[in-house]
């Protein structure tokens, strides 16, 4: 699932080519993507894009409205504004291809045309879960952001009284998308291995100083790869969005070597879900076995990313 570093990577592609641009067009290839049905979708046809917004892991795309005769400039939030807002699941990804190009295959969803070239949407597998939604005003984006903290918005005390409201496991409070925005499976585990804490401390157990690592490796973690991918796309439209990088430490390495000690990554796996850490820098060279931690998994943890990603707000 396309996460912060990756939306942010997007934005960048897409304000490069759709910012100020009037979306001529807009082909539905599947009536299961858009889960709304006022407005329709229609009615952003003709409108420019005056702003592209992440919220949680969703991308928002921001039509400006018809103008006031007082006015000359379009003010964000305005209430004539109409956002689509695409959240791409785990299987679903963006792509630029030339203006009109032809919604090819079962896997093809959603082009929006515009003068200078089409962004498809397209999602792999016989499972439709990626999205659109057309709203319209700010009041009605902020109706699906799950309300997790922004990690770059707040500091040290509003980060743990965020993971601290309640007793999670690491992996769970910062894969939450209540109660952190935008992280999910990959970036938490590369967040847990830099910070080297355990995926599953409490939250209420942790001393100052381990909230301390974890607050700042969260940051660093997640500079380094945003970072990373925005110039990635600054060069080319990011194409091959994936999990599964070979620069990361841990996520995806079970059974290679870790790159700060040596010793071999291990893994979590939970119903649909799996985790890499490094025993020797995250557990104290303890092994964490999939059968003992059952209980504790089923208790804290969804049987899958869906699951996860479908909570609301408290």
């Amino acid at each position: 699932m396309p996460e912060l570093p990756d939306i942010s990577a997007y934005i960048t592609a897409l304000e490069a080519r759709v910012l100020g641009r009037t979306l001529e067009r807009a082909r539905l290839a599947s009536v299961f993507l858009l889960r709304t049905v006022d407005p329709p979708l229609a009615s952003a046809e003709g409108r420019t894009v005056a702003e592209i917004r992440r919220v949680g892991k969703r991308i928002a795309i921001g039509l400006e409205g018809d103008l006031p005769p007082q006015r000359q400039r379009p003010v964000a939030g305005d209430p004539g504004w109409l956002w689509l807002v695409i959240h791409l699941m785990i299987a679903g990804r963006l792509h630029w291809r030339p203006r009109g190009a032809k919604l090819a295959g079962r896997n093809a969803l959603l082009a929006l045309d515009f003068s200078n070239g089409s962004l498809v949407l397209t999602e792999a597998g016989s499972k439709r879960r990626a999205s659109l939604e057309v709203l319209r005003g700010d009041d009605s984006l902020r109706l699906v952001d799950p309300g997790g903290v922004e990690v770059f918005s707040t500091d040290l005390k509003g980060f743990r009284d965020a993971l601290g409201l309640e007793n999670r496991t690491l992996k769970r409070a910062l894969t939450d998308p209540r109660i952190v925005s935008g992280i999910g499976n990959a970036y938490s585990d590369e967040i847990l291995h830099a910070a080297q804490l355990s995926p599953i401390a409490l939250t209420r157990k942790l001393k100052p100083e381990e909230w301390e690592r974890l607050f700042a490796s969260t940051r660093s973690t997640l500079t380094l790869w945003i970072d990373r991918l925005r110039s990635e796309a600054e060069k080319a439209f990011p194409e091959k969005v994936t999990a599964f990088r070979p620069e990361m430490a841990v996520h995806g390495k079970f059974g290679q070597p870790c790159p700060r000690c040596g010793q071999k990554v291990q893994r979590i796996r939970y119903a649909d879900n799996e985790t890499n850490y490094c025993a020797q820098c995250q557990t104290g060279g303890r092994v964490l076995a999939d059968r003992s931690l059952s209980r504790l998994l089923g208790a804290d943890w969804p049987r899958s990313l869906d699951e996860l990603e479908a909570l609301k707000k408290r």
